[in-house]
């Protein structure tokens, strides 16, 4: 990633001095919060990842990434525990977190978490991508073209898509073949494999 963004949230001034000035050495933008709740006012979060305290008055790390959650931030979460504070890791894994960190930590394995969270996010980008430019082939398909792709998604043979449009099982063939060329694959399973990465599996339900 071009920009490596940090939000670091933690109520200690001396962690928020001696993580952030560690973060910005390595490399990172880094912004920092006093509070979740000072986060949490944040309209529009930068895409980067949050470096989280679980321990802190008021709100504390996972209502805070609880109430990420339900406003749709996919942001990566890294959480900071306590020493032999498992308990709290777990229910903050279970909730999404990335990875979980003990303080105090050392230099190579907050980078290493911080890495693995931006990861998350290009990989996240890249799927998107993905699914897009499978969205767009699809959309060059005519309606029973994409009649027939939804069967062949249900793992139909010719003969049940056929009886199922009530069409021939040769009219079929001819979907099948023309929307191959339109996607530009040579098998099912490329022609599959774009219909699943726009979705068109999660959509159709037998």
């Amino acid at each position: 990633m071009s920009e490596k963004i940090v939000h670091l949230v933690d109520d200690d001034e001396a962690v928020r001095r001696s993580a952030g000035f560690m973060l910005r050495t390595s490399g990172y933008q880094v912004t920092s919060y006093a509070s979740g709740t000072d986060l949490l006012k944040q309209k529009n979060l930068e895409p980067g990842c949050i470096l989280l305290d679980v321990q802190m008055p008021g709100i504390d790390g996972l209502q805070v990434q609880r109430e990420l959650r339900q406003r749709g931030v996919s942001l990566p979460v890294i959480v900071m525990t306590g020493h032999g504070d498992v308990t709290v890791a777990v229910q903050a894994m279970k909730a999404g977190a990335v990875d979980f960190i003990e303080k105090p930590f050392e230099k190579a394995v907050l980078l290493s978490a911080i890495d693995e969270g931006l990861a998350r996010i290009a990989q996240a980008d890249r799927s998107r991508a993905r699914a897009n430019e499978a969205k767009v082939r699809l959309g060059a398909l005519t309606p029973r073209e994409h009649d027939v792709m939804e069967g062949l998604v249900r793992g139909h043979p010719n003969k049940t898509i056929a009886f199922d449009l009530d069409i021939s099982p040769r009219t079929v063939e001819i979907h099948r073949a023309n929307l191959m060329s339109k996607l530009g694959v040579a098998s099912l399973s490329e022609a599959l494999r774009i219909a699943f990465a726009a979705g068109l599996g999660d959509e159709l339900k037998d």
